[in-house]
Protein backbone atom coordinates (compact mmCIF):
# COMPACT_ATOMS: atom_id res chain seq x y z
CA UNK A 1 0.00 0.00 0.00
CA UNK A 2 1.11 3.53 -1.14
CA UNK A 3 2.20 5.52 1.96
CA UNK A 4 2.37 2.47 4.08
CA UNK A 5 5.77 1.45 6.16
CA UNK A 6 6.42 -2.53 6.85
CA UNK A 7 7.69 -3.17 10.12
CA UNK A 8 10.93 -4.85 10.12
CA UNK A 9 11.14 -7.87 12.66
CA UNK A 10 14.91 -8.62 12.01
CA UNK A 11 15.38 -4.62 12.56
CA UNK A 12 13.86 -4.89 16.42
CA UNK A 13 15.45 -8.30 17.05
CA UNK A 14 19.00 -7.15 16.20
CA UNK A 15 20.71 -7.72 19.75
CA UNK A 16 22.59 -11.13 19.75
CA UNK A 17 21.36 -14.47 21.51
CA UNK A 18 22.59 -14.98 24.74
CA UNK A 19 21.27 -17.02 27.96
CA UNK A 20 18.85 -16.34 30.45
CA UNK A 21 20.90 -14.42 32.99
CA UNK A 22 20.57 -15.19 37.10
CA UNK A 23 21.45 -12.80 39.92
CA UNK A 24 23.09 -14.01 42.99
CA UNK A 25 19.63 -13.97 44.75
CA UNK A 26 17.78 -16.88 42.25
CA UNK A 27 20.16 -19.50 43.88
CA UNK A 28 20.83 -20.37 47.69
CA UNK A 29 23.81 -19.75 49.38
CA UNK A 30 25.80 -23.43 50.46
CA UNK A 31 25.74 -21.44 53.97
CA UNK A 32 21.94 -20.67 54.03
CA UNK A 33 21.44 -24.74 52.55
CA UNK A 34 23.39 -25.91 55.46
CA UNK A 35 21.62 -23.69 58.36
CA UNK A 36 18.29 -24.55 57.34
CA UNK A 37 19.35 -28.51 57.31
CA UNK A 38 20.64 -28.06 60.61
CA UNK A 39 17.10 -26.11 61.64
CA UNK A 40 15.25 -28.87 60.16
CA UNK A 41 17.09 -31.61 62.56
CA UNK A 42 17.20 -29.75 65.82
CA UNK A 43 13.09 -29.40 65.05
CA UNK A 44 12.94 -33.05 64.34
CA UNK A 45 14.50 -34.02 67.46
CA UNK A 46 12.63 -31.39 69.01
CA UNK A 47 9.45 -33.17 67.83
CA UNK A 48 10.80 -36.66 68.50
CA UNK A 49 11.41 -35.92 72.63
CA UNK A 50 7.72 -34.44 72.64
CA UNK A 51 6.42 -37.81 71.55
CA UNK A 52 7.94 -39.68 74.06
CA UNK A 53 7.48 -37.42 76.21
CA UNK A 54 3.52 -37.20 75.88
CA UNK A 55 3.97 -41.55 75.58
CA UNK A 56 5.67 -41.55 78.82
CA UNK A 57 3.50 -39.05 80.80
CA UNK A 58 0.96 -41.17 81.98
CA UNK A 59 3.23 -43.19 83.71
CA UNK A 60 5.67 -40.34 84.72
CA UNK A 61 1.77 -38.81 86.32
CA UNK A 62 0.83 -41.98 87.95
CA UNK A 63 4.43 -42.33 90.00
CA UNK A 64 4.17 -38.42 90.53
CA UNK A 65 0.97 -38.90 92.53
CA UNK A 66 2.29 -41.96 94.36
CA UNK A 67 5.32 -41.01 95.48
CA UNK A 68 5.01 -37.31 95.63
CA UNK A 69 1.57 -36.13 95.91
CA UNK A 70 0.92 -38.84 99.08
CA UNK A 71 -0.60 -37.17 101.97
CA UNK A 72 2.23 -36.49 104.74
CA UNK A 73 2.55 -39.62 107.39
CA UNK A 74 1.63 -42.36 104.96
CA UNK A 75 4.79 -44.86 104.81
CA UNK A 76 5.73 -46.90 101.64
CA UNK A 77 6.89 -50.17 102.22
CA UNK A 78 8.42 -51.38 99.29
CA UNK A 79 11.84 -49.37 97.73
CA UNK A 80 11.33 -47.29 94.75
CA UNK A 81 14.15 -48.41 91.92
CA UNK A 82 15.55 -45.38 90.98
CA UNK A 83 16.79 -45.39 87.83
CA UNK A 84 14.01 -47.62 86.95
CA UNK A 85 15.79 -50.96 84.62
CA UNK A 86 14.24 -51.41 80.92
CA UNK A 87 13.15 -55.27 80.41
CA UNK A 88 16.03 -57.10 78.22
CA UNK A 89 14.84 -58.53 74.82
CA UNK A 90 15.33 -61.68 75.11
CA UNK A 91 13.86 -65.14 75.04
CA UNK A 92 13.07 -67.65 77.67
CA UNK A 93 11.54 -70.72 78.26
CA UNK A 94 8.40 -71.25 79.78
CA UNK A 95 8.04 -74.97 82.62
CA UNK A 96 7.10 -76.81 79.58
CA UNK A 97 10.01 -75.96 77.37
CA UNK A 98 8.36 -73.41 75.14
CA UNK A 99 10.48 -70.57 74.42
CA UNK A 100 8.82 -66.64 73.97
CA UNK A 101 10.21 -63.29 74.08
CA UNK A 102 10.32 -62.25 77.84
CA UNK A 103 8.57 -58.66 76.70
CA UNK A 104 5.73 -60.77 75.67
CA UNK A 105 4.94 -59.97 79.30
CA UNK A 106 4.90 -56.08 78.75
CA UNK A 107 0.88 -54.59 79.00
CA UNK A 108 0.83 -56.14 82.95
CA UNK A 109 2.22 -55.31 86.05
CA UNK A 110 4.24 -57.97 87.03
CA UNK A 111 5.50 -59.20 90.68
CA UNK A 112 8.76 -61.22 90.42
CA UNK A 113 10.01 -63.44 92.46
CA UNK A 114 13.59 -65.37 91.54
CA UNK A 115 15.45 -68.22 92.69
CA UNK A 116 16.98 -71.91 92.11
CA UNK A 117 13.96 -74.35 90.47
CA UNK A 118 15.08 -76.09 93.57
CA UNK A 119 12.99 -73.66 95.07
CA UNK A 120 13.97 -73.81 99.14
CA UNK A 121 12.31 -72.69 102.16
CA UNK A 122 12.70 -68.49 101.64
CA UNK A 123 11.55 -69.23 98.45
CA UNK A 124 8.49 -71.07 98.83
CA UNK A 125 7.37 -68.47 101.56
CA UNK A 126 8.51 -65.59 98.49
CA UNK A 127 5.92 -67.73 96.14
CA UNK A 128 2.52 -68.33 98.66
CA UNK A 129 2.95 -64.85 99.51
CA UNK A 130 2.98 -63.29 95.67
CA UNK A 131 0.06 -65.70 95.19
CA UNK A 132 -2.13 -64.40 98.19
CA UNK A 133 -0.99 -60.57 97.41
CA UNK A 134 -2.31 -61.04 93.85
CA UNK A 135 -5.57 -62.79 95.34
CA UNK A 136 -6.43 -60.02 97.79
CA UNK A 137 -6.25 -57.35 95.13
CA UNK A 138 -9.81 -58.39 94.29
CA UNK A 139 -11.02 -56.97 90.91
CA UNK A 140 -8.14 -55.41 90.56
CA UNK A 141 -5.94 -58.83 90.10
CA UNK A 142 -6.49 -59.17 86.60
CA UNK A 143 -3.93 -56.19 86.64
CA UNK A 144 -1.27 -58.39 88.11
CA UNK A 145 0.82 -61.17 87.14
CA UNK A 146 2.67 -62.85 89.06
CA UNK A 147 6.29 -64.45 87.34
CA UNK A 148 9.10 -66.37 88.74
CA UNK A 149 12.11 -66.29 87.18
CA UNK A 150 14.31 -69.64 87.60
CA UNK A 151 17.69 -69.13 86.87
CA UNK A 152 18.96 -72.82 86.57
CA UNK A 153 17.86 -75.82 85.02
CA UNK A 154 16.95 -77.90 88.37
CA UNK A 155 13.39 -79.97 88.07
CA UNK A 156 10.53 -78.15 90.18
CA UNK A 157 9.22 -79.91 92.78
CA UNK A 158 5.30 -81.27 91.80
CA UNK A 159 4.36 -80.17 94.88
CA UNK A 160 4.72 -76.74 94.05
CA UNK A 161 2.86 -77.07 90.31
CA UNK A 162 -0.75 -76.57 92.03
CA UNK A 163 0.44 -73.32 93.19
CA UNK A 164 1.78 -72.05 90.16
CA UNK A 165 -1.41 -72.56 88.28
CA UNK A 166 -1.98 -69.20 86.35
CA UNK A 167 2.01 -68.10 87.05
CA UNK A 168 4.36 -67.46 84.71
CA UNK A 169 7.31 -69.90 85.60
CA UNK A 170 10.20 -69.13 83.18
CA UNK A 171 13.77 -70.36 82.75
CA UNK A 172 16.48 -67.32 82.63
CA UNK A 173 20.15 -67.29 82.28
CA UNK A 174 20.97 -65.54 86.02
CA UNK A 175 23.25 -63.42 84.38
CA UNK A 176 20.74 -61.68 82.15
CA UNK A 177 18.41 -61.44 85.56
CA UNK A 178 20.65 -59.17 86.83
CA UNK A 179 20.96 -56.80 84.64
CA UNK A 180 17.48 -56.34 84.98
CA UNK A 181 16.70 -56.88 88.60
CA UNK A 182 18.49 -56.84 92.03
CA UNK A 183 18.47 -57.05 95.51
CA UNK A 184 18.60 -54.80 98.23
CA UNK A 185 22.79 -54.12 99.34
CA UNK A 186 23.79 -56.99 101.55
CA UNK A 187 21.19 -58.84 100.11
CA UNK A 188 20.56 -61.92 97.51
CA UNK A 189 18.32 -61.77 94.43
CA UNK A 190 16.53 -65.01 96.01
CA UNK A 191 15.27 -62.82 99.13
CA UNK A 192 13.28 -60.20 97.67
CA UNK A 193 9.61 -59.68 95.67
CA UNK A 194 9.71 -56.99 92.71
CA UNK A 195 7.16 -55.19 91.49
CA UNK A 196 7.64 -54.30 87.20
CA UNK A 197 5.52 -52.11 85.88
CA UNK A 198 3.52 -52.47 83.22
CA UNK A 199 6.20 -50.89 80.18
CA UNK A 200 8.91 -53.69 81.37
CA UNK A 201 10.66 -51.21 83.88
CA UNK A 202 11.50 -52.67 87.46
CA UNK A 203 10.65 -49.91 89.83
CA UNK A 204 9.99 -51.52 93.44
CA UNK A 205 11.37 -54.00 95.24
CA UNK A 206 10.07 -55.01 98.54
CA UNK A 207 12.32 -55.58 101.83
CA UNK A 208 14.25 -59.40 102.39
CA UNK A 209 11.63 -61.92 104.26
CA UNK A 210 8.57 -60.91 103.99
CA UNK A 211 6.28 -62.12 106.66
CA UNK A 212 2.46 -61.68 107.20
CA UNK A 213 2.74 -58.14 108.75
CA UNK A 214 5.21 -57.35 105.82
CA UNK A 215 2.55 -58.58 103.07
CA UNK A 216 -0.19 -56.17 104.74
CA UNK A 217 1.97 -53.43 103.57
CA UNK A 218 3.23 -54.65 100.51
CA UNK A 219 -0.59 -55.07 99.18
CA UNK A 220 -0.89 -51.36 100.24
CA UNK A 221 1.68 -50.07 98.18
CA UNK A 222 0.95 -52.01 95.03
CA UNK A 223 -2.92 -51.03 95.87
CA UNK A 224 -1.83 -47.90 95.52
CA UNK A 225 0.11 -48.29 92.18
CA UNK A 226 -2.85 -49.42 90.34
CA UNK A 227 -5.35 -46.85 91.81
CA UNK A 228 -2.51 -43.58 90.35
CA UNK A 229 -2.05 -45.88 87.28
CA UNK A 230 -5.73 -46.69 86.45
CA UNK A 231 -6.12 -43.77 84.07
CA UNK A 232 -3.75 -45.62 81.88
CA UNK A 233 -3.32 -48.73 82.62
CA UNK A 234 -6.45 -51.67 81.81
CA UNK A 235 -6.23 -55.06 82.76
CA UNK A 236 -5.23 -57.43 79.99
CA UNK A 237 -2.21 -57.02 77.48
Amino acid sequence: MSGSKLSNPAAKNNLPDSPLAMTVHDMPSPGSVVQADAQRTRMGRWKMIAMMLVCASPVIASYFTYYVLRPEGRSVYGELIEPQKDMPQVVVKNNEGQELALNSLRGQWLLVSVASGSCADECQKNLYFQRQLREILGRDKDRVDRVWLVTDDAPIAEKLLPALNMAHVLRMDPAVVQTWISPAQGQQIEDHLYVVDPMGNFMMRFPANMDVAGASKAKRDIGRLLRASSSWDEAGR
